[in-house]
């Protein structure tokens, strides 16, 4: 007689192992619904522990572009170790879901997990994904997603190897100049467009900082002021794409060549593996002492 697995029971099991729906639902006939001998089936295959992988830190791991025409994903995608980033499993997952991102027009990143992957039997992101972290043994997080918008007229995208990506778009048909300015953006770090897009509360806080400064340095109060706005406005170019040196050419800016061109940027996205993680660094002799006294 065939026991009836219901998706309760098969929920209730992926919660406690981390393992995928379908090994869950496998395990659970295999012991006609015994969720303690289900969990020993599944830690017997290595499947369960996925689970406590999911807790470790992934700040490794690739950016990938999916690209099609005038529209562009760009994702992000974790392991816990560069050489894991490099392995076969790994990087045919991350294509495969940059696609599919890129096919639904999806940047949501619950929602990517829910999308189906045809290169995998049409199982769904998160079920591979788990099942992913059972074969290559590391955590593999999809951390965010960007899909770029159709009014733009030409979209440039950049790869730097596989750990930095950068997608720009423009108000103008002109791919070369867009893929040049996402090659600028890869090198040169802007975080807004133009100076007036710099938020308040960062230009408040240069300006404490310079204020201080210059207070040790004993001039008049007017001088001071005057020393502080000189200082603003080199920061505000330093930190806007518009007031940057274009890195082919450090006479002009990249304001002087949109305007030679123009050309207007519309957005730009830069993605960078593991920037704004904290990476736990372990200590090995102490790990190992621990355990020692541990056991």
């Amino acid at each position: 007689m065939t026991t009836v697995i219901s998706a309760a029971q098969v929920k209730e099991l992926r919660e406690l192992t981390g393992a995928a729906m379908m090994e869950c639902k496998k395990a659970l006939t295999q012991t006609h619904g015994d969720m303690d001998k289900a969990i020993e089936e599944l830690r017997k295959s290595g499947v369960a522990k996925a689970g406590k992988k999911a807790g470790r830190t992934a700040a490794e791991g690739v950016v990938i572009i999916a690209e099609h025409g005038k529209l562009a994903a760009m994702l992000e995608i974790n392991s816990e170790t560069d050489f894991v980033a490099r392995d076969g499993n790994f990087t045919r997952f991350a294509k495969a879901v940059a696609d599919a991102a890129l096919k639904a027009k999806e940047q949501d990143v619950e929602k990517i997990s829910a999308l189906t992957l045809a290169e995998y039997d049409s199982h769904p992101v998160e079920e591979v994904r788990h099942e992913l972290i059972s074969k290559i043994g590391e955590n593999v997080q999809i951390r965010r997603a960007i899909v770029t918008n159709p009014a733009a007229a030409s979209i440039g995208t950049y790869l730097h190897g596989n750990r930095i990506g950068v997608i720009v778009e423009l108000d103008t048909d002109n791919k070369e100049l867009a893929r040049d300015l996402a090659m600028h953006i890869a090198a040169s770090r802007p975080i807004v467009i133009a100076p007036e897009n710099v938020s308040p509360e960062l230009i408040a806080k240069e300006k404490e900082i310079y204020l201080a400064q210059a207070a040790t340095s004993g001039k008049p109060q007017d001088i001071i002021e005057k020393m502080v706005l000189g200082r603003l406005k080199k920061f505000l170019d330093e930190v806007s794409l518009v007031g940057q040196p274009f890195v082919k050419d450090s006479d002009v800016t990249v304001g002087a060549l949109l305007n030679k061109h123009k050309a207007k940027v519309l957005a730009f996205y830069r993605f960078e593996v593991g920037e704004g993680i904290e990476k736990i660094v372990e200590d090995f002799k102490e790990a190992v002492m621990s355990q020692v006294q541990g056991s």
